[in-house]
């Protein structure tokens, strides 16, 4: 995001939504947290729907900077996806728990379901890159299922009944899922 009040704003409606859940996100309450007069919500985004867009935006560009600062090397697959993973329900936690509450309300809502689609595409296109550079015979398989295995993790960590893995928790699990993947070899 450009605009640093604009960022801001988002910023502060992720952890609204962290925190409060999607009842507790207001255009005031934004304001408060964001420390900004009141109003200045409301001046970039008018109407609820634009501050769940402008909230997705700015959660898919902190989520896609998980995938830009990890670069895989050659036979580091299950150290990047551990590392990734790890990141998401630690120090990003709380983008993790946003991202869920704005799922169920992409739901209900088509302008932000779409917003919401496309965002996904942009992690599993780095997913299935991921699985290609490693050698994968199904790059585009593999890096959907890596993305649903990653997802059904975090899911349990955030809001199911388990607990939260360690990053050697988070190893085991990926050199496993890859065992199956690459036929016994994980990279």
């Amino acid at each position: 995001m450009s605009n640093q009040r604009v960022t801001r704003i988002a910023d502060a409606a992720i952890e609204i939504l962290a925190e409060r859940g999607m009842r507790g996100l207001t255009h005031r309450a934004v304001d408060e947290a964001a420390g900004l007069p009141a109003g200045s919500t409301s001046n970039h985004a008018r109407t609820r729907a634009a501050l769940l867009a402008l909230t997705l935006a700015r959660l898919t560009e902190l989520e896609q900077a998980i995938f830009s600062d990890l670069s895989p090397e050659p036979g580091g697959l299950v150290e990047t996806l551990a590392q990734m993973m790890h990141r998401a329900l630690h120090r990003d936690r709380h983008v993790t728990i946003a991202r869920y509450e704005l799922a169920l309300e992409a739901t209900r809502r088509p302008e932000l379901r779409e917003i919401y689609d496309q965002a996904g595409r942009g992690f599993r296109e780095p997913a299935v890159a991921l699985f290609a550079a490693a050698g994968s015979s199904d790059p585009v398989r593999h890096g959907r299922q890596a993305v649903a295995y990653a997802e059904g993790i975090q899911f349990d960590a955030v809001v199911g009944a388990g607990s939260t893995p360690s990053l050697d928790d988070l190893r085991a699990a990926f050199t496993e899922f890859l065992r199956g993947v690459f036929s016994g070899n994980a990279p």
